[in-house]
C-alpha cells in the first residue's frame, strides 16, 4: 500500500470560504492524503490597522460598492464565499501560529517558524491565506507550495478574480492550480481549466468557477499518489511545455474614475440582459441534409421549424425498414419541462409530426438511442432526477420501458455510450460541486457490461476540463479508421458551436483527444448556436437556435 501524502494548510484563520471548505473536505475524504498541519497567519489586525487600510482603499471605493451591489442583486445559492469554520474538519492537526515579515506585497516566514514547519515533514503546503509568498517557504515542502490563481495566467495575471473577464466580455474565464515560485502567477501549472464567462455579473461568474475549482486540489493529489512522483511530473511537464511568455499587464483593482466607467458599462449590460429576458426566447430547431456521407457544409441544410410554443433539439437518428426515425427533445415552454418525441422521415426528406414516446415527472433531453444485442436502448438525460437511466424499446419506436439505472446520485448531462475494445465506455458531463455548471468537465467511465451499476471511473477524470470542448454533442463514430467525438463549444453561450475531436488514446489508464475541426453558427444570420450532430446511413442532422419574440 502506498504511503499517504502529508498535506499542510497555510491559513489566515480557521474561517474559510465555502468552496475552500469543500476543497479541504474532498482532500480528506479521498483517502490518499492526510492533513497534518495548519499554519496560521497570526499577524494582528487592530482597529487602527483596519481603519488605516480602509483609508488606503478610499480611491477604490466605487469598485467595492459595485461589488457589494452585484453580490446582493445576483445573490447565488449555494454561495461559494459564505464563511465556514474549518476546526470541525481538522480538529486533530498540529497548529503553528506565525507572524510573517511583510515587505511590500509579499510575506516572508522567519527562520524559527520555518524550522518548526520543516519538522512536520509535509509533502505539500496549500496556500489558502497569506499574501504573496516569497523566500524559503516556497521550497520547504517536498512538492512545494500549491496555490490557486483564479484566472488564465496566459492572459490574466493579478486580479480581482473573475472581474476583468466579465468587464471585457472575454468568452472564457481560466483557473489554474500551480506550484508557486517567485514570479507572480507564473508558477508550475499542475491543473488548468476554463469556464464560460458570465458577461453580466461578476458574482455569478466567480461563484460558478470557484465552485468548480474546489475539486482541482484533490484531483491533483490523487494523481500524484496514483502515478508516483516521476510519472506525475512528466505529465506536469507536458502542461508547461516550452517557453511561455507573458506580455500582458498585471491586472489590478480599478481606481474610482476607471471604476465609474466600468459600473456604467455593466449597468448597460444588465439593462440589455433584463430586456432580452423579458422580450425574447431562444428556440431550437432542426436542420437536415440527405447524402451518401456525413454532410459538414451546414449552409446546404434544410430547416424543420417547430411550432411557436416549443422547441425541438438533440436529434438522434435510427434507420429501420428504409425509413429514418428521429428522436428529439421536445420542450413546450408552458410546462418548462422536456420529454422525448420521435418523428419519421422518408429517404426523400418528407417527415411527419413528432409523437411523444417518453415522459417523466422530471425533465428529459438528449435521447441517446443505440442498438445492442438485437434491441434498441435509450439513455436520455435525466439530470433533474440525479440519475443516468437506461430504457429498453419494447415496441419500436413508440414504447420504451425502464431497464435500469446505470448511475444514481449523480448530476450528469448528455451521457454518450460507446462500445470499443470489448468494453462499454460512458462519456458524460458531471457537476461535481453544486453551484458549478454542466458545460465544463467531461468524465469517462468503463464497464465490461452495459447493465452494470458499478462503472469504473477513469483515473484521468475529468478527461476534459474546458467549456470550449467538454460537453458531448452526439454519437461517437468511426470514419476511415479514426474515432471522432462530437462536442459542444459552450464558451460564448450554451450550445454556441460544434467541435470534432479525434480520439487518439482510449484505454483504462489514458485518454487523449485532439480537436480537428469546429463549426460556429456563421452560415446564417438566423442561427445563433449549434450543439448536436448525428449521422445515420445517408441522413445528417443538427440543431440550431434562433432568438424570437415571446409574443406569439
Amino acid at each position: 500500500m502506498k504511503k499517504k501524502l502529508r498535506v499542510g494548510l497555510l491559513l489566515d484563520s480557521f474561517y474559510v470560504d465555502a468552496w475552500q471548505y469543500r476543497m479541504i473536505e474532498q482532500v480528506i475524504n479521498q483517502g490518499c492524503s492526510n492533513i497534518v498541519l495548519a499554519v496560521i497567519n497570526a499577524k494582528s489586525k487592530s482597529k487602527k490597522t483596519i481603519i488605516s487600510e480602509l483609508r488606503k482603499k478610499s480611491h477604490k471605493i466605487i469598485y467595492f460598492l459595485y461589488s457589494r451591489f452585484d453580490r446582493l442583486f445576483f445573490k447565488q445559492s449555494p454561495d461559494a464565499f459564505a464563511k465556514k469554520n474549518l476546526k470541525e474538519l481538522i480538529s486533530d492537526v498540529s497548529v503553528i501560529n506565525v507572524v510573517p515579515e511583510q515587505k511590500k506585497f509579499a510575506d516572508y516566514i522567519n527562520e524559527t517558524d520555518l524550522k518548526t514547519i520543516k519538522e512536520s515533514e509535509v509533502d505539500i503546503l496549500v496556500r489558502i491565506g497569506f499574501r504573496i509568498l516569497k523566500g524559503e517557504i516556497l521550497t520547504i515542502a517536498r512538492y512545494g507550495v500549491w496555490s490557486y490563481h483564479h484566472g488564465d495566467n496566459k492572459k490574466n495575471r493579478g486580479g480581482p478574480p473573475g472581474f476583468w473577464e466579465t468587464v471585457y466580455n472575454w468568452d472564457v474565464t481560466g483557473c489554474i492550480l500551480q506550484i508557486l515560485n517567485e514570479t507572480l502567477d507564473g508558477g508550475i501549472v499542475i491543473y488548468r481549466s476554463y469556464s464560460r464567462t458570465d458577461k453580466v455579473s461578476v458574482e455569478r461568474n466567480k461563484n460558478n468557477y470557484f465552485w468548480k475549482s474546489a475539486s482541482f486540489l484533490s484531483r491533483a493529489i490523487r494523481r500524484l499518489h496514483l502515478l508516483g512522483e516521476e510519472e506525475f511530473f512528466e505529465q506536469v511537464k507536458s502542461i508547461n511545455n516550452g517557453l511561455d511568455f507573458y506580455s500582458g499587464k498585471i491586472f489590478k483593482t480599478p481606481k474610482n474614475l476607471h471604476a465609474l466607467y466600468v459600473v456604467a458599462k455593466q449597468a448597460y449590460k444588465i439593462i440589455g440582459w433584463a430586456i432580452s429576458k423579458i422580450l425574447f426566447v431562444n428556440q431550437w430547431f432542426l436542420l437536415f441534409l440527405l447524402g451518401k456521407k456525413e454532410s459538414l457544409g451546414f449552409y446546404k441544410f434544410k430547416k424543420i421549424i417547430p411550432p411557436k410554443d416549443r422547441f425541438w433539439a438533440d436529434p438522434f437518428v435510427v434507420e429501420k425498414d428504409e425509413k429514418y426515425f428521429v428522436f428529439i427533445e421536445e420542450f413546450p415552454y408552458r410546462t418548462n419541462k422536456g420529454h422525448i418525441s420521435v418523428f419519421d422521415m422518408t429517404t426523400k426528406g418528407a417527415y411527419t409530426r413528432p409523437i411523444k414516446v417518453l415522459e417523466r415527472p422530471y425533465h428529459l433531453s438528449y435521447p441517446f438511442v443505440f442498438w445492442h444485442d438485437k434491441k434498441f436502448y435509450m439513455v436520455p438525460e435525466s439530470n433533474d432526477n440525479n440519475t443516468i437511466e437506461l430504457y429498453e424499446c419494447v415496441d419500436f419506436p413508440y414504447k420504451w420501458e425502464h431497464k435500469t439505472n446505470l448511475m444514481e446520485g449523480v448530476s450528469a448531462a448528455d451521457t454518450t455510450l460507446f462500445f470499443y475494445e470489448k468494453k462499454w465506455w460512458l462519456f458524460t458531463e458531471i457537476e461535481e460541486n453544486q453551484g458549478s455548471n454542466h458545460d465544463d468537465e467531461l468524465f469517462l467511465y468503463y464497464s465490461d457490461s452495459l447493465f452494470s451499476k458499478n462503472w469504473v471511473s477513469h483515473p484521468a477524470n475529468p478527461v476534459v476540463s474546458d467549456v470550449r470542448s467538454a460537453r458531448p454533442a452526439g454519437k461517437i463514430f468511426e470514419r476511415d479508421g479514426i474515432l471522432y467525438r462530437p462536442s459542444q463549444d459552450c464558451s460564448k453561450c450554451y450550445g454556441y458551436g460544434l467541435n470534432m475531436n479525434k480520439i487518439t488514446v482510449l484505454t483504462e489508464k489514458k485518454y487523449e483527444e485532439k480537436m480537428v475541426s469546429y463549426a460556429h453558427p456563421k452560415w446564417s444570420t438566423e442561427a445563433l448556436g449549434v450543439h448536436s450532430f448525428t449521422y445515420e446511413k445517408g441522413l445528417t442532422m443538427i440543431d440550431a437556435f434562433r432568438r424570437r419574440l415571446r409574443i406569439f
